[in-house]
């Protein structure tokens, strides 16, 4: 075959070997900026999830580079105040209680041992002082001469009040504390004198009330209190259980012959949870 029939089919060769050489060169060309762009995500994939990511600097005017961006700045780990658990806690006060009363002064003869339940709500206006408002019962027994007097056989006194009272901690900082509290309000008092009416299905003794006096009056109390304030998840837990003591008067009206009102004096001893 003559030299003059391979002239062409080089030439056509050459053609495409060059095409070829510029389409590479012009799909590497444009792989690289993706190639580029993908080195932050494989840097970041070598690091660990649970200390940083890394993102990219874009300041204008300045090199791109990778800094460390903390968890908690991405939304990871506890919010901010702990969400809307945290709110209630720390700024609405509610307490929750019950213990026992007794009698002080001259008051014996007429009011005895008993007990008290205490339910309050109220606001923290700062971390040292809150506010309560606080319902309270107490139900104390009668002296046994004193029910005679009365023509029972047993009776009671139910003691019911309606207060405000603020709340001052000494050392709010503190996982034991110290507060001092006080506060007035409006109290009603019922005397009740009890007979015998008969006996249940059972043979348990039924009283009924023979003779009963009440009041409606003013009344104030102050005492002091110790409590303990749990840690919680984070380290700031506002639950705190309680104990305090209080002196508690009442202005009823004078006792006579045959009631059973008049000035009561009485220190009720609580003990419960407060928020």
């Amino acid at each position: 075959m003559s030299s003059s029939r391979l002239k062409p089919s080089v030439r056509c060769a050459s053609i495409f070997l060059g095409a070829a050489l510029i389409a590479a060169g012009l799909a590497s060309a444009q792989s690289s900026p993706a190639a580029d762009s993908s080195a932050p995500s494989l840097l970041a994939s070598g690091e660990s999830s649970s200390t940083s990511y890394l993102v990219a600097d874009s300041t204008p005017g300045q090199d791109r580079s990778l800094h460390a961006v903390p968890p908690d700045d991405q939304g990871g780990g506890a919010p901010a105040g702990h969400g809307w658990k945290n709110e209630i806690t720390h700024h609405y006060a509610i307490e929750l209680g019950g213990g026992f009363n007794g009698p002080v002064g001259n008051d014996g003869p007429y009011i005895t041992w008993g007990g008290n339940f205490t339910v309050g709500a109220g606001l923290h206006l700062s971390k040292r002082f809150a506010v309560l408002g606080e319902f309270q019962f107490l139900d104390n027994k009668l002296p046994g001469a004193f029910v005679e007097a009365g023509g029972g056989d047993t009776g009671n006194t139910h003691i019911v009040s309606l207060t405000v009272d603020p709340v001052i901690d000494l050392f709010p900082s503190r996982a034991n504390s110290v507060y001092v509290t006080g506060g007035g309000g409006y109290f009603h008092k019922s005397t009740n004198f009890n007979v015998l009416g008969g006996y249940d299905f059972y043979g348990y003794p039924v009283f009924i009330t023979a003779n009963s006096f009440s009041s409606n009056q003013a009344g104030a109390s102050g005492g002091i209190g110790i409590t303990h304030r749990f840690g919680g998840v984070y380290g700031d837990g506002t639950m705190k259980v309680f104990a305090e003591a209080r002196y508690l008067y009442i202005n009823t009206p004078s006792i006579n012959a045959t009631n059973g009102l008049g000035t009561t004096g009485l220190i009720p001893v609580t003990f419960g949870l407060r928020w």
